[in-house]
């Protein structure tokens, strides 16, 4: 048996307990402890990435989710840091009648992001006096994410992250968009406005402050938008949630 073969059947005896591959392998006790490490493993790279969740649902809740989730997902990246990606998707699979658990799980994952997110120059305070602002463009920062929610799950997240007594879950009167982003190494987020959230969306590879000023006119019938675009541009550049496109 080649050493291929050998890593083939051992993935297999991991990650689906193939009683054929092990078999080949040489079926032992060792084999079980092996895939039982394997298992640990993963469940623990889960309760660590989603500690919020895990404190909603309670430790059997949270472990039966993903112990069906390590069963039914091998990793299929180089580093056991991807993993945890689609549990946010198997918890909201498990509770739909419970919407405000894979929003929490989604907007977790997100805060995790934007934490490792890519390094690159972010649009501060100190950049307003000297650009041009009738060429400039604006996108969001790598670290930044626009997340709709329907539930009060950014208001769960916080308690939890607090250590406080969260609320009871709640839709929403209306579905609010959350930005995910990183401000000085830490991960933040806050709910936009309309105007804002409107705006961001329709960054994309880059937006002009004009086309800003515009948005803001079309949506508010302002005939001076300029000077609201101004003070979100101070925000966005005190929050250093924009780059330079």
């Amino acid at each position: 048996m080649t050493l291929a073969a050998i890593q083939n059947d051992f993935r297999l005896w991991l990650s689906k307990a193939d009683d054929a591959a092990a078999a080949r392998i040489g079926d032992g006790p060792g084999l079980a402890v092996y895939q039982n490490n394997y298992r640990v493993q993963l469940m623990d790279c889960l309760e660590s990435a989603y500690p919020q969740s895990l404190a909603w649902l309670g430790d059997a809740a949270f472990r039966a989710v993903a112990a069906h989730h390590v069963d039914r997902f091998a990793p299929d990246s180089w580093t056991i840091d991807d993993y945890p990606a689609d549990f946010a998707t198997t918890l909201a699979t498990f509770y739909p009648d419970d919407p405000e658990v894979g929003e929490l799980a989604i907007l977790e994952l997100a805060l995790a992001n934007a934490f490792v997110a890519l390094d690159s120059p972010v649009l501060t305070t100190s950049d307003l006096p000297a650009t041009d602002w009738d060429r400039a463009s604006l996108r969001l920062a790598p670290s930044a994410k626009l997340l709709t929610m329907t539930t009060n799950a950014a208001a769960i997240w916080s308690a939890l992250a607090q250590d406080e007594e969260p609320p009871a879950a709640a839709l929403l009167h209306a579905p609010v968009t959350l930005m995910t982003w990183r401000h000085d190494h830490i991960s933040c987020y806050r709910t936009l406005d309309g105007d804002e959230a409107a705006i961001f969306r329709s960054l994309g590879d880059g937006l002009g402050f004009a086309d800003i000023c515009a948005a803001l006119a079309d949506r508010a019938g302002d005939d001076a938008p300029g000077g609201r675009a101004g003070l979100l541009l101070a925000r966005w550049a005190t929050e250093q949630c924009l780059a330079f496109a």
